[in-house]
């Protein structure tokens, strides 16, 4: 599932502090509450393209026993309407590093909302498939730029001992919003006129009221205050985050630090999306095309194909009440993303193995939710985790912004394809459950991308994980890690001292 996390920075807030910062963790949690508009929105399209008042409204009548409501959507257009979101989504992943240098990363989230909320409109009021579509990508731009913005804003102003969480609670948003959506489909798909399908998608007004709303009140990352050259609205900020006065010690010492990082970085120069390829001694090429392929696999997990198509393949299937049973299936995905807050690399290898596994089985609903499972405790939250931590300084937010797009374009390419594999019409597949042999199939390739391109980086700070790539192979990292962890300071002294003896000689 997209969204993705972006620090710009070195430094972490809290990196030197205590772990009792409540407030600043209330906060950028708090942000997290943009995956809930991603969530809903996947979790809602799947419920209402089945209710018999929006296929009145944008579908054909039929006397075809298998569409029971009395009419149809077609392959194409079913294709079009769900996966349509997706491209809007891609452009708004790549807007996102703009927007959040130009305006910063609260308002930018602000904005955003606005242009989500845009969307929802033309939805809400569209009586024909082409200003409904229009409408989705225009919802589709907002989420891409929320799924880039909120880690990005999480990464920069979360404590550090607890960074990954923080990160991975906006997957576990869109999770509850998948669930929502599956919980208000339920309660209005037997009502006879517009309001069936009208009421879930303008039900998301509330969710970017809210994540707007509370964003007005929130602080700006200090770091990009401290860029824009707002040293006294940074100490504020950050003193809000910290629980201190903006004058305290241990603002100024952060402020100190956020500086020379900035100072680093600007000496290093501007780069270009092109230096994110270059094959360099700290191997940047390999760690943009990890995060590139990290969002791809994540997508070819097939999870969507539940999301976006769960209710139509349970009503296909045969399942007397498709909307409950997506009720389930939701609330299995919430519950089992937590414990994928706090895990890296070994649970992903687990996950994509069982994964690969359940797709050949056929006992229906029981290996659904097994799948979903593993997939909300592994490749779910983690990937966002291992994304905003692998790219260097200087290259992080370019990366990152390719990084979510790649995840937008994927989810797009088997949105619109799934339809043709599944259904059985003219020019389409047929496949129905088959097509979890092809899930299964990518989930194995998961494995083994896994333990070549994704090293561990639980508990190493951003300075450290840069040194891992400098000098160890992902699937080397466990030792490196336990070398960086148990010798700490001190060995990592002894390795930017080789580093910068290596680029004296080069």
């Amino acid at each position: 599932m997209p969204g993705g996390p972006v620090a710009t920075g070195g430094h972490v807030i809290g990196a030197s502090g205590s772990k009792n910062k409540f407030a600043g963790i209330a906060m950028t949690t708090f942000s997290a509450f943009g995956g809930i508009l991603f969530g809903y929105d996947t979790g809602v399209i799947s419920g209402i393209k089945e209710m018999k008042a929006w296929l009145r409204e944008f579908g054909h009548p039929t006397t075809d026993p298998k569409h029971p409501t009395g009419y149809f959507i077609s392959s194409s257009t079913e294709s079009l309407v769900v996966s349509i979101l997706s491209a809007g989504t891609f452009f708004g992943a790549l807007l996102a590093a703009p927007v959040a240098d130009f305006i910063g990363r609260k308002w930018g989230i602000i904005l955003a909302n606005l242009v989500f909320c845009v969307g929802i409109v033309m939805q809400t009021v569209a009586s024909s498939v082409p200003l409904f579509v229009v409408g989705r990508v225009f919802a589709g731009l907002g989420v891409g730029l929320i799924s880039c913005l909120v880690p990005m804003y999480q990464s920069e102003c979360s404590p550090k001992w607890i960074r990954g969480a923080v990160v991975a609670s906006y997957q576990w948003a869109i999770t509850i919003g998948l669930l929502i959506a599956a919980i208000v489909n339920n309660s209005t798909q037997n009502r006879d006129n517009a309001s069936a399908y009208q009421i879930p998608i303008a039900l998301q007004f509330a969710w970017a009221a809210i994540l707007a709303g509370g964003m007005c009140l929130l602080p700006e990352s200090p770091r990009w205050l401290i860029k824009r050259g707002r040293d006294a609205d940074a100490a504020a900020s950050l003193g809000r985050l910290t629980g201190q006065t903006p004058d305290s010690p241990e603002v100024e010492a952060e402020l100190d630090e956020i500086r020379t990082n900035l100072e680093e970085e600007v000496a290093l120069g501007e780069s270009s999306y092109l230096d994110c390829f270059k094959f360099t001694p700290n191997r940047i090429a390999l760690r943009t095309l990890t995060g590139i392929f990290i969002q791809a696999w994540q997508q070819l997990t097939g999870i969507n194909f539940i999301f976006y198509y769960g209710t139509t393949f349970f009503k296909n299937s045969g399942i007397d009440d498709p909307f409950v049973i997506t009720i389930v299936t939701n609330v299995v995905n919430v519950v089992m993303t937590l414990p994928g807050m706090w895990g890296r690399r070994a649970l992903w290898g687990v996950g994509a193995c069982c994964l690969s596994v359940q797709s050949a089985c056929k006992v229906l609903i029981a290996f659904v939710c097994f799948y979903i499972a593993f997939f909300a405790s592994t490749w779910g939250p983690i990937a966002w985790v291992i994304t905003g931590e692998i790219f260097p300084l200087q290259l992080r937010a370019k990366a990152m912004s390719m990084s979510t797009a790649s995840n937008w374009l994927w989810n797009f390419g088997i949105g619109y394809a799934t339809p043709y594999l599944v259904n059985k019409e003219a020019g389409s597949a047929g496949l129905e459950a088959k097509v979890f042999f092809i899930w299964g199939s990518t989930c194995f390739c998961c494995i083994i991308f896994t333990y070549f391109c994704v090293p561990e980086t639980k508990g190493l700070s951003l300075e450290q994980i840069d040194l891992m790539y400098t000098h160890t192979l992902p699937m080397n990292s466990l030792e490196y890690r336990r070398r960086l962890i148990a010798e700490g300071p001190d060995f990592m002294h002894h390795d930017v001292k080789l580093r910068h003896s290596g680029d004296e000689k080069a």
